[in-house]
């Protein structure tokens, strides 16, 4: 008997809905061939939803996605919304709600796609941010005050801990003042460097990149360095390098293809793996996965853009090679294989005007999802 996967869907905001149709169309195709299939659990949530009810994420619907087996995101924001207001009630809230602890974010050379800096004959592109997600300048602790005093309470979850307290500064003379806390434990780093060096061994790859910045921020992210080092030794043949997180940027971008496995405090994360996205093409070919061992969350990087949503323009092929790591999290390696195996060759074989608006061409979104599925179903 086949395999059934329940797998919820947020199409989401500006061109979220386009190219997540895309995505739905070559996994669909992929399951087929290889003897699965998925069962869609489609929610509304987004910028439309919002305004039109007040409602942004409510519990009933996180209880119900804790029992599929995956979540494909579109995309989230939308200009008629305060910034962050979206991102935080439903990214965030899944993020923090599944503990996805780890954000991956692969960074390919494609044929076709040109690259900014380019590679020697014969090199291509293939790294991975292995991104913390859930600790550091991210667990939204802090606060503002313009008087010269600043209180505020420490009160998060993950799924190692709890994590409380109360936090008191004030400047003489009084003057205002703001502070946001990063915070790293044992637990949180453990897991992330463990992820990182069983990446790097299934890769067939001899050491692992810690992305840091201890000679300036000595008890955050000496701490990091520490618990990861005491982790990696735990890897036999499997060696830890380390760069600061200026060296590494500098590096990138005059060899992009320098390194393999790069594992990052949540902070130098968010920025190192746009780096790479830009050094490898461009947004429109940027996948990332969000991962913990409940509900993981796969979604393109790009975001909503909403001034090209309905037009045609969007390029599907990040939110498609989003599918492709599903995939690989559900343990559905040939089908995942099948899928950026497919993006390749559509790109390959394409005369220029088939290619996606972002890559030079004229082929709409629907058209390139087509181009795509063809390919899948061999």
């Amino acid at each position: 008997m086949s395999k059934t996967y329940r797998i919820a869907c947020i199409p989401g905001d500006g061109i979220g809905p386009e190219v997540t149709r895309q995505a739905r169309k070559a996994l669909d195709v992929a399951a087929n061939r290889f003897g699965f299939s998925l069962d869609w659990q489609d929610y509304p949530f987004g910028a439309a939803h919002y305004l039109r009810t007040g409602e942004i994420f409510p519990e009933s619907a996180l209880e119900e996605m804790g029992g599929c087996d995956a979540l494909l995101l579109g995309a989230i924001g939308d200009p008629r919304v305060k910034p962050g207001e979206l991102e935080r009630g439903i990214l965030l809230t899944l993020r923090f709600r599944f503990d996805q602890y780890v954000n991956l974010r692969p960074a390919l050379s494609f044929p076709r796609v040109p690259l900014p800096v380019p590679l020697p004959e014969g090199r291509r592109l293939d790294t991975v941010v292995v991104r913390e997600n859930t600790e550091d300048l991210y667990m939204g602790l802090g606060g503002r005050a313009e008087g010269g005093s600043l209180s505020f309470s420490v009160d998060a979850r993950r799924a190692p801990y709890e994590l409380k307290g109360e936090l008191a500064l004030w400047t003489t003379p009084p003057c205002p003042l703001a502070a946001q806390v990063a915070v790293s434990t044992r637990p949180g780093v453990e897991r992330i460097a463990r992820y990182a060096c069983e990446l790097a061994v299934r890769r067939g790859e001899d050491r692992v990149t810690l992305v840091t910045k201890a000679n300036a921020v000595p008890h955050l992210y000496g701490f990091f360095e520490d618990e990861t080092a005491r982790v990696a030794a735990q890897y036999p043949g499997l060696k830890l390098e380390k760069e600061n997180v200026d060296a590494c940027c500098y590096h990138l971008v005059r060899r992009p293809d320098a390194f393999g496995v790069l594992l990052c405090p949540n902070l130098f994360g968010d920025i190192v793996s746009d780096l790479l996205a830009g050094l490898s093409g461009g947004m429109g070919m940027a996948a990332g996965g969000n991962i913990g061992d409940g509900l993981s969350m796969f979604e393109p990087v790009h975001g909503s853009a909403p001034d090209i949503a309905g037009t045609g323009r969007a390029n599907p092929l990040a939110a498609i090679l989003s599918g492709e790591l599903l995939l690989r999290h559900l343990g559905e390696h040939e089908a995942a294989d099948a899928v950026g195996g497919a993006v390749t060759a559509y790109l390959e074989e394409s005369d220029p005007e088939g290619l996606p608006f972002e890559l030079g061409g004229t082929s709409p979104v629907e058209r390139s999802g087509d181009e795509v599925a063809s390919r899948i179903a061999g």
